[in-house]
């Protein structure tokens, strides 16, 4: 049945009759409602579903081409008619947009910002929807699209041009994949494929909101991908780059509300095309357990790896390997210049290893630490095991004082756990005792690929011994991560903080560099009202977070971090098993003693308030305090990966242990339950969203009620734009704003 009616669908009849269908990743589709079709009667508003979602993007210097390349389906047996409509990213100035539609040329119409608001307000008004209040600050491009055949395919191709903005020397692309409200199921396939390509040498490139590949093809030209299958997404793809002009770029960028105090996220990155001879040499230590339970797959893979960093050593190191057992003995008596005889007979080392015996770790890094050499080369220790100590020192803390009073030359291990019958807190407080990252490899995993795509990134030290100091009125503080670790080539170093005032200084990084002290001097301006990037708040709360759990969990819970995680994971939305049980426990305290008024608890959804759900958080927090075993592992794993989270994706772990049944008996989700709005965390509770801010402020002051689409509430949008996103989220949230506490109903 075609809803077609031999006439054109004017904006008007469309707002009659609209009800939202939107099914991409970049644009949404609306679908009238048949007017002809009682509301009792059901109607299907999300009729379609997609195939798949391709981005391809060029960048060249500031001018970007996007072309949009997908494909969906009709699943109903009616023919439809809809409209799509595809926000113009904010900022953008594009002088070139083409649609086609299963190969016929389309045009579109392209409204500007004040156009499209009022466009936007107008379909909220009709169909009691405030999702698109999301955009209301956008242009948008709209096209009618007729018809859409039953039970198949309709392919849409999108291209467009646009002028890049930069910022303080930093170019920004931004596409709009933030659609989980839209989507009635899973996107099927979504990829996005940035080709960026300069007449300078291309600096630091960072993509804040989304997990990508990273390939730079030389010094001015660099490939990156983004590719997920059956997801939903929910928050804009965001690229930044800038272009060097020293050795060691960095860039900056920042986030402050102007009565607030700020964030910022610094990125250092080397050179790409840097040489042999700017290059530190270093001494590195391989040390490998190869006790009983080495046997077999694990240790031949481990010897597999062993022989590609030897294989792979720069030709200005010194090397040396350690095997451990019963005892520890080494190939050479010190470390050995690096050359064909030295690797041969490393190699040959290599072969001959067996398993046998157990497991003396104090001999084994007595030996590694034990260098007598005064050069101040960088000295880093690759140590693998798969057991605990069972010969020599086997109590963790005196084995630790013995490592510490050993390291006089500021040594880094770096430690590879294998299997799960490790000591976690031991080898855990080994690299945080000396400067270092931790890895652990499950049974499943490959042992040999691990180790060598660790052993890649950390082969070419740029500069050792970082430190980073701020020449500004900004007096920042809280940076993380702390103390900064080592720079290596082909890496970024990422570093968040908070600033308590905005303004122009400069930043002088420190560190040896090609074997002689060094600093490098930036100009920078942390900006002193911005909230441009309010990806930065939850990243810089990610990494303050997983460092507060870190020392909960190998040194012991006190009350005053307790609090500070429990107070910044629900204020930034850092959801995880472990924050999930400190927010739930928290706020059960605090209403049950009349400090919080239930109304305004945001993290206990109602059909989920039986002893089940606070019960499993609370076993995965106390998980935290165990030395061995899986979920020990995997609590070591999350909060490093929480503390070292350079995009919004590493901010959501353990994401699959937060489901819980409603009282339909749906499998839901509490991370699908929050939202980062405007730099802070809004939460679903009992379908209302709730602010997180309603917990900071004076919660006893009466709120301004307001009813969802009424006069008062489209005014409360025209006066306060910058309230959109926050009205966008339903027909029913309670949020503070502008010094009130706001109830839309």
């Amino acid at each position: 049945m075609s809803f077609h009616t031999g006439r054109a669908w004017t904006l008007s009849i469309l707002l009659i009759v609209v009800l939202i269908c939107p099914v991409f990743a970049d644009g949404l589709i609306i679908i009238p409602r048949p007017p002809y079709i009682p509301p009792p009667r059901p109607f299907n508003p999300f009729p379609l579903q997609v195939v798949y979602h391709h981005v391809d993007v060029q960048i060249d210097d500031q001018v970007a081409t996007t072309r949009i390349d997908q494909a969906f389906y009709n699943d109903s047996d009616r023919q439809l008619e809809g409209i799509y409509l595809f926000p113009v990213p904010k900022g953008a100035v594009i002088n070139n947009f083409s649609m086609s539609i299963n190969g016929q040329q389309q045009s579109a119409e392209l409204l500007d910002a004040e156009a499209a608001k009022k466009y936007y307000l107008d379909i909220v008004r009709s169909m009691r929807d405030p999702a698109l209040l999301e955009y209301s600050q956008q242009g948008v491009f709209k096209v009618r699209i007729f018809p859409i055949e039953p039970h198949k395919q309709k392919k849409v191709i999108i291209s467009y041009r646009e002028i890049l903005h930069q910022d303080n020397g930093i170019t920004e692309y931004v596409y709009p994949l933030n659609t989980e409200k839209f989507s009635a199921k899973p996107l099927k396939k979504v990829s996005i494929r940035v080709n960026i390509q300069s007449k300078h040498e291309l600096g630091t490139i960072q993509c804040p909101t989304h997990d990508i590949d990273l390939v730079r093809k030389g010094p001015d030209h660099a490939l990156l991908s983004f590719e997920k299958d059956h997801i939903k997404p929910d928050i804009d793809f965001k690229l930044y780059f800038d272009h060097r002009d020293q050795d060691i770029g960095l860039s900056l960028l920042s986030y402050k509300k102007s009565s607030e105090d700020g964030f910022f996220f610094l990125t250092v990155t080397p050179a790409l095309d840097i040489n042999g001879n700017e290059i530190q040499p270093k001494d590195i230590t391989f040390v490998l357990d190869v006790s009983g339970s080495m046997a077999g797959k694990k240790l031949e893979q481990a010897k597999k790896a062993l022989n590609y960093c030897v294989d792979h050593l720069n030709d200005s190191d010194r090397f040396q390997i350690i095997r451990f057992s019963t005892e520890a003995y080494g190939l050479f008596n010190d470390p050995v210049n690096v050359n064909e005889q030295a690797k041969n007979e490393a190699f040959d080392f290599i072969s001959a290893l067996n398993p046998v015996g157990g497991t003396n770790i104090e001999h084994a890094l007595q030996l590694a630490l034990a260098s007598e050499d005064e050069s101040g080369r960088p000295h880093l220790i690759i140590f693998v095991t798969d057991g605990k100590p069972t010969i020599g020192l086997t109590d963790e803390a005196e084995l630790l004082e013995k490592i510490k009073k050993s390291n006089t030359k500021s040594q880094r291990i770096f430690t590879f756990g294998i299997g799960d019958e490790i000591n976690t807190h031991l080898l855990d407080k080994i690299t945080e005792l000396t400067h270092a990252s931790r890895s652990y490899i499950s049974p499943s995993e490959d042992i040999e690929l691990k180790i060598q795509q660790f052993y890649d990134k950390v082969r070419s030290p740029v500069l050792t011994d970082v430190s980073l100091v701020f020449d500004s009125p900004a007096r920042p503080y809280q940076m993380h991560p702390f103390p900064l670790p080592d720079l290596f080539l082909g890496t970024n170093l990422t570093i968040l903080g908070r600033y308590r005032k905005g303004g122009e200084g400069e930043v002088i990084l420190s560190g040896k560099y090609k074997g002689t002290d060094r600093s490098f001097h930036y100009r920078v301006n942390l900006e002193k009202n911005n909230r441009q990037h309010d990806f930065i708040p939850v990243l810089w709360a990610s990494r303050r977070v997983g460092y507060l759990l870190d020392l909960i969990r190998l040194h012991g819970e006190e009350l005053e971090l307790v609090q500070e995680v429990t107070d910044l994971a629900r204020t930034y939305g850092i959801v995880t098993p472990y924050t999930s049980y400190l927010i739930m426990e928290d706020e059960r305290i605090r209403v049950a003693r009349n400090e919080l008024p239930r109304r305004y608890q945001m993290f206990m959804p109602e059909e989920a308030s039986g002893p089940e759900i606070p019960e499993r958080f609370r076993q995965e927090y106390t998980a935290m305090e165990t030395k061995s075993g899986r979920a020990s592992i995997q609590a070591s794993q999350e909060v490093a990966a929480l503390n070292k989270a350079d995009n919004v994706a590493h901010t959501r772990q353990g994401q699959e242990r937060l489901d819980y049944k409603d009282k339909n008996g749906k499998t839901q989700n509490i991370s699908q339950q929050v939202r980062q709005v405007l730099g802070r965390a809004i939460y679903q509770n009992n379908g209302v969203w709730i602010d997180s801010y309603l917990q900071k402020n004076n919660v006893t002051q009466d709120s301004v009620r307001i009813a969802f689409a009424s006069k008062a509430y489209f005014d409360l949008v025209q006066k306060n734009p910058d309230v959109a996103p926050l009205l966008a989220l339903g027909q029913n949230v309670r949020f503070y704003f502008d010094a009130k506490i706001y109830e839309i109903y």
